[in-house]
């Protein structure tokens, strides 16, 4: 079936109007038409060439949420009508250790992404969000609880949610710790909604004095501004636990340091270039630990998007048309949104 897109073919390129087959939808195979699509970091750093193995053209765009239009003869979780989500995966092997315990997104075979592929079989590139319709397994489609109009701002759950989700829930956040959520921008706002819902006692870090009230109003107990010794000295030896979402290089100690013994601290922002090697001592002391997290399995991505629709947790975001991808993507590397853009996949209707 045809799919109407916008792609680039190059890192240089801008993006402009692109057409594909979508495939013939398999037994297993749920067909959805887009409503919206959320834009993420990734899509930046994938579009741009900034990653290696791009795979041109590109269509990106893995924070979806659209309507079933269309099933397989052996689905048996989704109808017609239903309303739907897909995230960062579109398929794993589904047989190595990782996939039988639900953790896809570490599969052995490596996961084929919702866009930049290859496939599981064939090696065929994938094509994302930034386009009118997508066909993807069962298995790695989500039902969607929220209201019809908040749907927009579910989107970016499917990835930024999700991201912050599986480590908070990991480490066991909730009710008596208190966690810390560094960076207030698309992941850690949903950081800081995320841990609040779940009874923690939360406490923002931003380098931006400007940002205090806003991570108050995301759910923030406190706010310390990163830069003043004063402010984080007074935090020493108290987190257990501390989910650290900026993408940039920067000095792990200072965190590090405000851990509890056994406390741990979770990176889930990928730099383009290495932190500086933290100081060993301050782990061994008392020993704390620096992990890392990578999105989350189906069944854990399904469990924050109730969670959210329970609570009515969505993304904030501003909204976009397809034709203002090149000026959201500047916007997006000078921070100038509040917290993630989301196409209104509406706007593609004409558009080539």
């Amino acid at each position: 079936m045809e799919a109407k897109a916008y792609a680039v073919h190059s890192p240089t390129d801008q993006f402009a109007p692109f057409s594909f087959e979508r495939r013939d939808p398999n037994p297993n195979d749920v067909v959805i038409a887009i409503r919206y699509c959320g834009v993420c970091h990734s899509d930046l750093h994938t579009a741009r060439g900034e990653w290696p193995g791009t795979r041109y053209p590109c269509v990106p765009g893995h924070e979806i949420v659209g309507e079933v239009t269309a099933v397989g003869d052996a689905v048996t979780r989704f109808s017609q009508g239903d309303l739907v989500g897909v995230g960062c995966m579109v398929d794993s092997c589904l047989s190595c250790a990782s996939c039988r315990e639900g953790l896809e997104q570490y599969c052995e075979r490596f996961f084929t992404g919702t866009y930049n592929g290859p496939t599981q079989e064939g090696g065929d590139n994938t094509y994302g969000g930034y386009s009118d319709t997508i066909v993807v397994r069962e298995e790695f489609v989500l039902r969607v609880g929220h209201d019809a109009d908040r749907l927009a701002a579910v989107a970016p759950l499917l990835c930024a949610g999700i991201t912050t989700w599986s480590p908070l829930r990991h480490w066991n956040v909730g009710p008596g710790k208190k966690v810390g959520v560094v960076g207030i921008g698309g992941l850690g706002h949903m950081g800081l909604k995320l841990a609040k819902a779940l009874g923690a006692h939360v406490v923002a870090f931003t380098t931006s004095p400007s940002k205090i009230e806003d991570a108050r109003a995301l759910g923030a107990d406190e706010v310390v501004v990163s830069r003043n010794e004063e402010e984080m000295k007074a935090h020493s030896g108290s987190f257990d636990f501390i989910l650290n979402t900026v993408a940039a290089p920067h000095d792990l100690n200072p965190f590090a340091a405000l851990l509890k013994r056994d406390g741990a601290m979770t990176l889930v922002g990928a730099p383009p270039s290495p932190h500086p090697s933290p100081d060993v001592g301050n782990l061994i002391f008392k020993r704390r630990s620096i992990a890392g997290s990578l999105i989350g399995g189906i069944a854990e991505t399904q469990e924050m998007l109730d969670f959210c629709a329970a609570h009515s947790i969505v993304s904030d975001i501003e909204m976009i048309t397809m034709q203002y991808i090149e000026p959201a993507y500047e916007r997006m590397l000078r921070s100038d949104v509040k917290y993630r853009f989301v196409i209104d996949m509406a706007s593609m209707r004409g558009a080539g």
